[in-house]
């Protein structure tokens, strides 16, 4: 059987292929008000970024139609971030899509696999389609459901299919199984932190003088590029992804903060949430903050210690349009820490945990790059699966 290429529409119309945007989120809030919506922002490549943990009935979820997650769907953002696509796990939770969202779904048993879908939407083929519709209007980048209808998909077998889906979803399956060893480990690191707070007498400390803290630079625009020239410039952006989409060239001596991975980082608008930096080292710009430990305990017991003061300030600024911390909100402050004692304990069971959590990141760096190097060439036919099964044979 030889490739195939038709519309999206096309596949629509031989009911190979369902597809749809979100509904507004006015109609879901009416119809469904204890449904969480999915939005665009929580779609990060290959992943969810979600804290939602709920599971619908089947009845119920049956009965809210077709704009409801199912396990499997290829989702695509379609606005402002155009691209970023993931698939639906088979473990949940349901959310209901939001408009800048559009969901595919092909016909089980039909001539085109979900994962391979998937990959598609990052192949050179969609990228060169999608690039020439998204910048049509004068606001942000934007695909449309009848742009999305017209794009040309290049269908091989089956078997060509499972091939490239063999390849790219064993380096995506290693390190998904990264993730999962990232975040038990950040699990036992809580569970540590509480137990040790547990034994003896806890202490409360003002911040600054538990956990140093220092501020990003305001960097100038005007040093900025996409090229990949001078250093990379960690903002609140990249701290879901670990992925500076930003460099710099400017080097603004005394000023600026260097983060090594590992390290401890939090934004300082809309959302105040410590988190260990999984990327590259960089340099920091304004508006993110490094927070290192000044009682022991190293990043680990920084990033703890700092979890329930910044939830705090965030709980009592979610009355303003996009919250901001500022220092003078920090030095209002305190942490809870563990007794002396207990905190060389803390991070002499902790360390090991926090180092499995960057090393696991920087595996799994190295393996998106090669997944990214590999998948344009499996998509093209440039390299041969048996090729790509000898490269990707020696690294998972």
């Amino acid at each position: 059987m030889s490739d195939r290429t038709v519309t999206f529409s096309g596949l629509e119309n031989e009911n190979l292929l369902e597809l749809g945007a979100g509904r507004p989120r006015s109609a879901l809030s009416d119809l469904y008000p204890s449904l969480p919506i999915l939005r665009v922002a929580e779609v990060l490549d290959g992943r969810i970024e979600s804290s939602v943990q709920d599971y619908a009935p089947d009845a119920y979820r049956m009965a809210m139609g077709p704009k409801v997650s199912r396990p499997g769907d290829v989702v695509l953002t379609t606005k402002g971030t155009v691209g970023r696509v993931t698939l639906m796990p088979p473990e949940g939770p349901v959310f209901a899509y939001s408009p800048q969202l559009c969901y595919f779904r092909p016909t089980a048993n039909g001539p085109l696999k979900p994962r391979y879908l998937y990959y598609w939407f990052k192949s050179t083929e969609f990228w060169n389609q999608a690039d020439a519709l998204k910048g049509q209007t004068d606001m942000a980048d934007y695909l449309s459901l009848s742009d999305i209808q017209s794009l040309k998909i290049r269908i091989p077998p089956l078997d060509q299919q499972a091939g490239v889906i063999d390849v790219l979803g064993s380096l995506d399956d290693k390190i998904s199984m990264n993730d999962r060893l990232s975040t038990t480990s950040k699990e036992l690191i809580r569970s540590l932190y509480a137990q040790a707070l547990l034994r003896g007498t806890p202490e409360e400390l003002p911040l600054f003088e538990a956990v140093d803290i220092a501020f990003g630079a305001p960097f100038a625009s005007s040093g900025f590029n996409s090229a990949g020239e001078g250093r990379p410039l960690i903002r609140i952006r990249d701290l879901k992804t670990f992925m500076p989409q930003t460099w710099t060239t400017q080097r603004l001596e005394g000023k600026e903060t260097v983060i090594a991975p590992g390290e401890v980082v939090a934004g300082m608008d809309a959302e105040f949430r410590p988190t260990y930096w999984l990327g590259e080292e960089g340099v920091m710009n304004q508006r993110v903050l490094r927070a290192r430990s000044r009682v022991g305990g190293g990043d680990a017991l920084a990033h703890e210690a700092l979890l329930r003061p910044l939830a705090l300030v965030e709980s009592y600024k979610t009355g303003t349009t996009v919250a901001h911390l500022n220092k003078s909100d920090l030095a209002t402050l305190s942490v809870i820490i563990p007794q002396g004692n207990e905190i060389a304990a803390f991070e002499a069971v902790s360390q090991p945990l926090h180092r499995r959590i960057v090393v696991c990141a920087q595996e799994s760096r190295r393996l998106a790059e090669l997944r990214d190097t590999l998948l344009p060439k499996l998509m093209s036919g440039e390299v041969k699966v048996r090729d790509a099964v000898k490269v990707v044979e020696g690294v998972v």
